[in-house]
C-alpha cells in the first residue's frame, strides 16, 4: 500500500540549518513524519537503526559526497530517494541518478512541486501488478494479458515497445537516465546508443499520446533521460 502523509515517514538530509527548517516545517504541515540530520554517517545510523519511508537527500554533505551515501544506502536500502542540490549540471544529475537515486531537484524549489515529487514518489510504492489495470489518460495497460488499450481500442505494440512501457510503468514517476534503459533493453553494451531509444520514444508517445510533440506522460528530462507520469 502506498503510506499516505500523515503516516509516511521523511529523512532528510542537509548539512544547511536554513534548508532543515524549511523542510521540517513544509513536510510536517503536508502531514509527513520528519526526522532530520546533518551528515551522510548520521543519515546511514538513521536509516539502519528506522528505515523511514523515503528520503530527501543533498549532495553537498560536510563528512562525504552525497553521492556516497546514496552509494552505500542502495546497498540495503530501497527506500525512494530525492535529491536535493545546488549542482544542477547535467552530470551531477546523472551520477545521482546512476548512483540510485529516484528523482533530483534543484535548489532553489518550490514547495508544492517538493511536495508533488515527494507524492510521486511514494506512488511508486504500491504494486505494479496487483491484479487491475493501470490507467492513464484514455489509455489502458493490462499487465496480466499484456494488452493496451487507447479509447477502448487495442494498440499493436512491438515486443520492444511493451517493454519500454512496462520498464516505465514498473519505475513510474522515476528519472530514467538513457544509460540505465538501454542497458536494461538493449544490454550494457548499447548504452551509448541513445538513436535507439529517440526512435523508441518516439513510436510510444504516438501511439500512447493525446499530442505526441508535447507529451504528458512520457516526459523528457533533457539531457538526463524520461520520466513517466502515468
Amino acid at each position: 500500500m502506498i503510506p499516505e502523509a500523515a503516516r509516511a515517514e521523511v529523512l532528510v538530509v542537509d548539512d544547511e540549518i536554513q534548508i532543515r527548517r524549511l523542510l521540517g516545517s513544509v513536510l510536517e504541515e503536508a502531514g509527513y513524519r520528519v526526522r532530520i540530520v546533518e551528515t551522510g554517517q548520521a543519515a546511514l545510523a538513521e536509516a539502519a537503526a528506522r528505515p523511514p519511508d523515503i528520503i530527501v537527500l543533498d549532495l553537498g554533505l560536510p563528512d562525504m559526497p552525497g553521492v556516497e551515501v546514496l552509494r552505500q544506502l542502495r546497498k540495503w536500502n530501497h527506500a525512494p530517494v530525492l535529491i536535493l542540490s545546488v549542482f544542477g549540471e547535467e552530470n551531477n544529475k546523472v551520477a545521482a541518478l546512476d548512483a540510485g537515486a529516484d528523482d533530483y531537484l534543484t535548489k532553489p524549489f518550490g514547495e508544492n512541486e517538493l511536495l508533488a515529487r515527494l507524492r510521486a514518489l511514494l506512488r511508486r510504492m504500491q504494486p505494479v501488478d496487483d491484479g487491475h489495470p493501470l490507467c492513464f489518460g484514455s489509455v489502458e495497460v493490462d499487465s496480466s494479458r499484456r494488452l493496451v488499450t487507447r479509447h477502448g481500442q487495442p494498440v499493436k505494440l512491438t515486443a520492444r515497445e511493451y517493454a519500454l512501457l512496462h520498464l516505465f510503468i514498473v519505475h513510474r514517476g522515476k528519472v530514467l537516465t538513457h544509460r540505465f534503459v538501454l542497458s536494461e533493453l538493449w544490454g550494457p553494451k548499447s548504452e551509448a546508443q541513445t538513436h535507439y531509444l529517440h526512435v523508441y520514444m518516439t513510436r510510444l508517445r504516438q501511439k500512447l499520446e493525446e499530442e505526441p510533440d508535447t507529451p504528458k506522460f512520457f516526459q523528457t528530462e533533457p539531457g538526463v533521460g524520461y520520466r513517466f507520469t502515468g
